[in-house]
């Protein structure tokens, strides 16, 4: 039997820290540790490494627990890191007071993520900067840039009720 332990800090706290900040100042107080990052990448086991204008990476090294029934590292652990490359980057543009949920996501996973160490990155980038829609592209690669799944998505934005 195998066992795994870690902690998360206060997700409030986090969350209402973004409500008065742009949004590529919250990524990076997050990725710099000045904000503690999200629970589910604490979950998930992987970091946001690199934050730009509608450009955002997160990267981790697929383990055991992340494996289907069958084997393999279960779909969900692609989804969710694409996930948030996509979404952080449209993040990245929205101004203090705004905020962003995930309408539409489109997966297609090419090959199986490696659980042998390896360094696998979520590369997020802006397609469209709507006012109202945005929408993102996002690759999931290894160090040598071999594409493992890669995704697009729809975000509705928002506005902060006062």
């Amino acid at each position: 039997m195998h066992s795994r332990s870690y902690t998360w800090a206060d997700p409030k706290r986090t969350a209402e820290a973004g409500q008065s900040m742009a949004g590529i100042d919250y990524l990076r107080a997050m990725m710099n540790g000045e904000l503690p990052q999200c629970s589910y990448q604490q979950t998930m086991d992987y970091d946001l490494v690199e934050v730009a204008q509608g450009r955002v990476v997160f990267a981790g090294r697929p383990q055991e627990f992340m494996l289907n029934p069958l084997g393999t590292v279960h779909g969900g652990h692609f989804a969710g890191m694409l996930d948030s490359a996509m979404g952080c980057a449209i993040h990245s543009l929205l101004g203090a007071g705004q905020f962003y949920t995930t309408l539409e996501l489109k997966l297609n996973m090419v090959r199986p993520l490696p659980v042998d160490g390896s360094l696998i990155q979520a590369i997020g980038e802006v397609v469209h900067p709507g006012r109202k829609i945005a929408t993102s592209e996002a690759r999931l690669v290894d160090e040598n840039d071999k594409l493992y799944a890669h995704a697009t998505c729809s975000c509705m934005i928002f506005a902060h009720e006062s």
